[in-house]
């Protein structure tokens, strides 16, 4: 099979990658390299994910991704210097491939940075994500993975977060547009019949992890004896997910699409335990064999207070079953962290 993903040089991308390339199949990665974070870790993260060991020479951003789609390059995978929202760039590579099915996990990212810039999280995340619906439905591509997030659940109080629960109060400019995707794919199912799963991911953690997300900035700070933002009073909860668990869900989900017909799903993607804020820092302090220096800060805007997925769904419809818990997924990632 022949599968394009968006996104393909990020953490969960470039994973998927892997994943994908090791069972025989081919690959079409598009990635525009955001500066959101360094380019050079997606650099790394796409080596890593097509198995190129070699000494890569940085030297400037268009250079390097000149030289990394060179040398990534093989008869079964394909790296495309692209951004989502230039629709007719897109259409290009359309045209030069068959696509069996599309996996979008380009976004913007970010709960934070969101809030700070709405009109171009809107751009990417909902902008974006019609460009490829259209082009899947110019070319005939009726199955498509999407990747959506826990946040649309805002400040659920009802625990832990149900499929069918009642997501119409995002507190997030990232939420609100996460939201706007699963609804605009009904659409594009119902007037198309563009086969759907969209996912709704749980604090995605592990090797290649995106370096803003706090597992990442709080063991790079504490290695380096430096003081950490610590929001709030430590009892604000998420449902960790392990890369390799959640990567899994998306092979699932894949295998679900391909098997069946006339499928519109939303689905969580979680580890459904729930660590709070202040425990996440026990265990990575222990794995560091360190104690972090806080600093106290008050709760950011858009946070919400805990996330917990029900994943009877995704176990019923897709057989999947999450077998890292956070201790073990963490003392990985540290390990993974210290020597890279």
């Amino acid at each position: 099979m022949t599968y394009l993903v968006t996104g393909g040089s990020g953490f969960i991308g470039s994973h998927l990658v892997e994943e994908l390339l090791k069972h025989g199949h081919s690959v079409i990665n598009i990635d525009n390299f955001d500066d959101f974070y360094d380019y050079k870790m997606k650099i790394k993260n796409t080596l890593d994910s097509v198995k190129k060991s070699i000494d890569f020479k940085f030297s400037d951003k268009k250079n390097d991704i000149a030289s990394l789609i060179s040398i990534s390059k093989s008869d079964r995978y394909v790296l495309y210097y692209q951004d989502i929202r230039d629709k007719e760039g897109l259409e290009k590579i359309f045209k030069n491939h068959q696509i069996d099915l599309v996996i979008h996990l380009a976004a913007l990212a970010g709960v934070r940075p969101s809030i700070e810039r709405p009109l171009e999280y809107e751009e990417v995340n909902v902008r974006g994500t019609m460009h490829l619906w259209e082009l899947c439905n110019e070319f005939k591509i009726k199955k498509f993975v999407c990747a959506s997030s826990s946040s649309v659940y805002g400040n659920n109080e009802k625990i832990p977060f149900s499929e069918t629960d009642n997501v119409d109060h995002p507190i997030s400019t990232y939420a609100a547009t996460k939201k706007c995707g699963e609804i605009l794919g009904h659409v594009y199912h119902s007037l198309y019949h563009i086969d759907m799963i969209q996912l709704r991911f749980f604090t995605v953690y592990g090797p290649r992890q995106r370096p803003d997300l706090a597992i990442y900035k709080f063991t790079k700070l504490i290695s380096e004896n430096k003081e950490i933002p610590f929001y709030g009073d430590g009892n604000t909860a998420r449902d960790y997910t392990y890369i390799d668990d959640v990567v899994d869900g998306i092979v699932k989900s894949i295998n679900y699409l391909e098997n069946n017909i006339n499928v519109y799903e939303i689905i969580n993607l979680g580890e459904s335990e729930v660590i709070k804020l202040s425990e996440m820092l026990s265990v990575i302090e222990q794995n560091l064999d360190k104690i972090a220096t806080k600093k106290i800060l008050p709760m950011q805007q858009g946070d919400v207070q805990k996330t917990n997925a029900d994943i009877t769904k995704a176990r019923h419809l897709l057989g999947y079953e999450p077998t890292t818990n956070f201790q073990n997924g963490t003392k990985k990632f540290v390990e993974w962290f210290l020597r890279k």
